[in-house]
């Protein structure tokens, strides 16, 4: 078996962790702010735009979880150690959130035919104070995401924060001028339509990744073209190719040889394409098993995939 190797960088870790918990404070302060503001001020939209920051609450604790448990050794228990919590974590996140703002977007419509009055001042004075601290936790996340995809993926959802607020000022504005009551409704099912186009993609690849299924940027019969190009190679079956996380693929297949090398060659042929598919097709760790060419009979799918055990 082979891997591609880790590094840690433990200082720049304990900021990261530092930083998260800060916009984890900043953002569960917004979203209690606006749910108070939306009821207060009558406002449907402050409050889609305090489940959208809630929900990013939720995933900013569960990047900081992560960071937490990426720095805990496997056990005997847990040898693949703990990388799927973030992902279940993300699909109940996720399906709860569709839920609340499938609830929202019927919210919406029920104010088109029946409007009450909304108190302008209070809803743009407190979507102002989540634009603030919204922006705070841009400025706050800005220098980590570039170093962590994990981190990067909680910056972007704070970019989504941040623009769902100024739609939010918008409506107020619009209102506050035209006093077209039916603004805060339509901006309610904008910002909803977004959050589930966000939710949806998360859904998605979070069922692929917990139902072990093939990368979607992996082409495996390329790489089966590619292998049994090789020299002393005759096929290769008995493939399987998950995800453990958003970033570590394994692999793992059979190999039967074309002739019977030796202990030494055969060894030879395996770390070639070990890291071959290391190498060139973005995967963390492979593991391969050399089936010399008189165990064709003992082994008599030649299929890619082979049967399911």
């Amino acid at each position: 078996m082979n891997h591609r190797p880790h590094t840690h960088n433990a200082h720049t870790q304990n900021t990261s962790q530092q930083r998260l918990g800060l916009t984890i404070g900043l953002n569960l302060m917004i979203a209690m702010v606006e749910v108070v503001g939306g009821i207060i001020s009558g406002s449907l939209a402050l409050i889609s735009d305090s489940v959208h920051n809630l929900a990013d609450s939720v995933s900013l604790i569960i990047s900081y979880f992560a960071l937490k448990l990426s720095k805990k050794k496997v056990s005997l228990r847990n040898t693949f150690g703990y990388h799927r919590a973030e992902i279940l974590a993300a699909f109940i996140n996720a399906t709860i959130l569709a839920g609340i703002t499938l609830f929202l977007i019927v919210q919406a419509f029920i104010r088109f035919f029946r409007p009450v009055q909304i108190k302008v001042d209070t809803m743009g004075i407190v979507a102002l104070i989540g634009l603030g601290a919204n922006l705070a936790g841009m400025i706050l996340l800005k220098k980590p995401s570039s170093q962590s995809l994990n981190i990067r993926s909680s910056y972007l959802h704070l970019v989504g924060d941040t623009l769902s607020s100024v739609a939010v000022i918008i409506a107020a504005l619009l209102i506050e001028l035209t006093k077209l009551t039916f603004i805060d409704p339509l901006i309610t099912i904008i910002i909803s339509l977004y959050i589930i186009k966000e939710t949806w993609s998360v859904l998605q690849r979070s069922t692929d990744i917990l139902m072990m299924a093939s990368p979607t940027d992996i082409n495996l019969l390329k790489i089966q073209r590619e292998i049994e190009k090789m020299e002393g190679i005759d096929n290769i079956h008995h493939v399987h190719i998950w995800q453990l996380d958003d970033k570590t693929i394994h692999f793992e297949a059979h190999l039967r040889l074309a002739k019977n090398p030796s202990i030494h060659e055969a060894d030879q042929i395996r770390q070639k394409i070990e890291r071959w598919l290391i190498d060139n097709n973005n995967i963390q760790h492979v593991t391969l098993q050399i089936e010399p060419s008189e165990t064709a009979n003992a082994c008599p799918s030649n299929s890619l995939l082979g049967s399911t055990h």
